[in-house]
């Protein structure tokens, strides 16, 4: 038997016995309900026969006892180990504890879009909060010139620049040599090989070099900047700068920000010239258009505004990267978890607005005829 259930002196007593654990406690259930205990009734719960108690067997006891109307001050105990007295004082004070909201309702696909509206709304209003912090913070630095962190701005420009350079010329290039073989295998039926030059040079230029770059710019540096800054947070560096009477935003973004707005013209332009190399290296393998041939032909179709173009939207790409990604590391919590989820959200907003200010760019161009 678990449970006795004897009156000494006109007082219940329920003497416990054996081992009250998790897994006995399908039959120290079925012994309970067959107790059929008064209700509202006083009981002292004898523990000078139990060898064992965890947790769940003294949830079951106490929830019975709850449920016959016997409240924590209409059930004493005596003869417990101090450790299993302490431990049944422990789940009675957790069942005190209010219980939880009850679950929400599953929202549907029009409230599910409503509430990431919302949110996105909220996200857009913050970094518009934080581009006006920096640019106060920039007038300030333009009064005060000293203050400009020349040694972390050019180690940030070689972390996102020189270091850069590899991926950036990779990518470019295997996508140069992409564009050149797809066109190549529709200009071939029609003879018309020679004109994969003038599609090569103007989709590199002005289109693909300035997004891709962008792409892998916001996966890389982006990111980094996200875990650097949040990392930071956790460790409580931010507020030991505030304690320092520094500014966070001149510490850490404006460094951040020059950097990647100068290095992104200068990566962009390094992409030019793989993609193009690219599409040197696939037009001689496919459609035998010597270098030279390609070359010459290149410099009479190819416009210096689409060079232009590409080259000048990198420092608006540049910018809106830096800004998303130092203010999702400003807005890091004091866990880990944060800043990983953080880290993921700077290169989704990222990607996702470099395409929409490509797509904002090119209709804006097209309209005005550049």
């Amino acid at each position: 038997m678990w449970i006795r259930h004897e009156i000494e002196n006109g007082a219940s007593v329920l003497y416990l016995d054996g081992a009250w654990r998790l897994g006995n406690l399908r039959p120290i259930s079925t012994e309970l309900e067959s107790l059929k205990l008064p209700r509202n009734c006083t009981f002292t719960l004898d523990g000078s026969r139990l060898g064992e108690l965890d947790t769940a067997a003294a949830f079951t006891l106490c929830r019975h006892l709850a449920e016959r109307g016997c409240n924590e001050a209409m059930v004493g105990t005596r003869a417990f180990a101090p450790r299993l007295e302490q431990l049944l004082g422990l789940v009675r004070s957790r069942m005190r504890t209010p219980p939880s909201e009850a679950k929400s309702a599953h929202r549907g696909l029009l409230s599910r879009l409503g509430v990431a509206a919302i949110q996105d709304w909220q996200l857009i209003k913050v970094h518009n909060a934080f581009i006006g912090l920096i640019a106060v913070e920039l007038a300030a630095l333009a009064r005060r010139p000293k203050l400009f962190r020349a040694r972390e701005t050019v180690s940030q420009f070689e972390d996102v620049c020189l270091d850069a350079i590899p991926v950036v010329a990779l990518v470019t290039f295997l996508i140069g040599v992409v564009v050149a073989y797809l066109l190549g295998v529709q200009a071939q039926q029609y003879g018309a090989g020679i004109f994969v030059v003038d599609g090569v040079g103007l989709a590199i230029c002005r289109e693909l070099s300035p997004i891709l770059v962008a792409v892998v710019v916001a996966g890389r540096s982006g990111a980094a900047f996200t875990a650097q800054i949040g990392a930071m947070k956790v460790q409580e560096e931010v507020d030991a700068i505030r304690t320092l009477g520094l500014s966070p935003i001149q510490v850490l973004v404006i460094p951040r920000l020059v950097a990647l707005t100068a290095a992104l013209p200068l990566l962009v332009f390094i992409g030019d010239l793989f993609g193009i190399a690219g599409g040197i290296a696939a037009a001689a393998w496919q459609l035998g258009i010597l270098p030279v041939t390609f070359i010459d032909r290149l410099h009479a179709v190819l416009p210096m505004s689409a060079i232009t173009v590409g080259i000048g939207k990198a420092p608006v790409f540049a910018i809106f990267i830096a800004v998303i990604a130092c203010r999702m590391g400003l807005l890091v919590s004091r866990d880990a978890r944060s800043v990983g989820e953080n880290t993921t959200s700077t290169v989704v907003q990222c990607i996702v607005s470099v395409i929409v200010l490509d797509a904002i760019f090119a209709v804006t161009l097209q309209r005005l005829g550049i």
